[in-house]
């Protein structure tokens, strides 16, 4: 039991190492609440205002409402798959899953992602049949759905920025910008509406859906690219590994650090492993705490394992 210090509890006998790891956790956790309660507001806004449109849509004949309400769709996917993420993430870990379940929410945004690439698709191959000779649209009522789209994803973008960590923590940054990808569709729509009612440009509406659609793509690329990232282990993106391999190395003591990995659980959840050759007559427990404290410091990362060695140590040269 003694070395499940992934959470804070029963550390007692290793102190030294993670005494610091109580409290930032509880903060980990603090955080997951706001960004619960958050997100389940824009969750129901974004499910309620995607019926709205998908129906508007198919009443009005818009293909522009249509288009937004598949953007509130992935929206309102992402959304629910980043609170499951939470509940996932809330379980214990088991001896079969040592990280618990945080990962599961990368792998949801990657599903997301592709998802959002098939609808994106759907799309554009419908608005390719619709520019040779554009339907009539009721520009009317496809503008008021529209209209009360955007006030909604207004809404829900307010709630997650007040409740929820929009900065640090990805999954719930891309819902956020997914709202605002989705406002902006909206105002396409209401754009489309206006010169449909002003000018008869019925050719608007498949125009206006082909920009959402690269709209939808653009933000699913960043995100699939974002999660295979985490997946294939890729180092933090706001972290350099060459710096924090110079910062360990200027320990006094330490002659040379190797096999350093830097990978993320999951957002806000960092690791970081490493070797450190050091001086045969120095103290290693002061040089392991001197580490742990820079790394804790530097890089806000509370989960390391580092490896001691001096010049008894011998190991093959490492693949990675």
């Amino acid at each position: 039991m003694g070395h499940h210090h992934h959470h804070g509890h029963n550390h007692d006998h290793h102190h030294h190492s993670h005494g610091h790891h109580g409290h930032s956790h509880g903060h980990f956790e603090e955080a997951r609440e706001g960004n619960k309660k958050g997100l389940l507001v824009a969750l129901i806004i974004t499910a309620g205002i995607m019926f709205l449109e998908f129906f508007g849509g198919i009443i009005t004949n818009s293909l522009a409402l249509l288009s937004d309400s598949g953007h509130m769709l992935s929206d309102t996917s992402s959304l629910l798959l980043s609170l499951v993420a939470i509940w996932f993430a809330s379980r214990p870990p088991s001896p079969n899953k040592s990280y618990g379940y945080y990962r599961f929410e990368i792998l949801a945004a990657l599903f997301n992602g592709i998802s959002l690439f098939i609808i994106a698709g759907f799309i554009v191959w419908e608005a390719l049949g619709r520019f040779s000779e554009p339907p009539t649209v009721a520009s009317g009522a496809m503008m008021l759905i529209a209209s009360i789209g955007l006030l909604a994803n207004l809404i829900s973008a307010w709630s997650l920025m007040r409740k929820g960590d929009v900065k640090n923590n990805v999954n719930l940054r891309s819902a956020y910008l997914h709202i605002l990808g989705d406002a902006l569709g909206s105002v396409g729509a209401i754009v489309a509406g206006i010169l449909m009612l002003l000018f008869d440009w019925y050719i608007a509406d498949p125009i206006i859906s082909v920009v959402v659609a690269l709209l939808i793509l653009k933000s699913a690329w960043g995100v699939i690219k974002h999660s295979v990232h985490i997946l294939m282990e890729g180092t933090p993106l706001t972290i350099n590994q060459t710096e924090v391999k110079a910062f360990l190395e200027e320990i006094d003591g330490v002659i040379d650090v190797h096999d350093l990995h830097i990978w993320t659980i999951t957002s806000g959840l960092d690791s970081l492993s490493c070797h450190m050759l050091i001086e045969d007559n120095k103290n290693s427990q002061i040089i392991l705490q001197e580490a742990i404290n820079i790394i804790r410091d530097k890089l806000k990362i509370e989960h390391t394992t580092i490896q001691i060695e001096n010049s008894l140590i011998t190991h093959n040269e490492l693949k990675v």
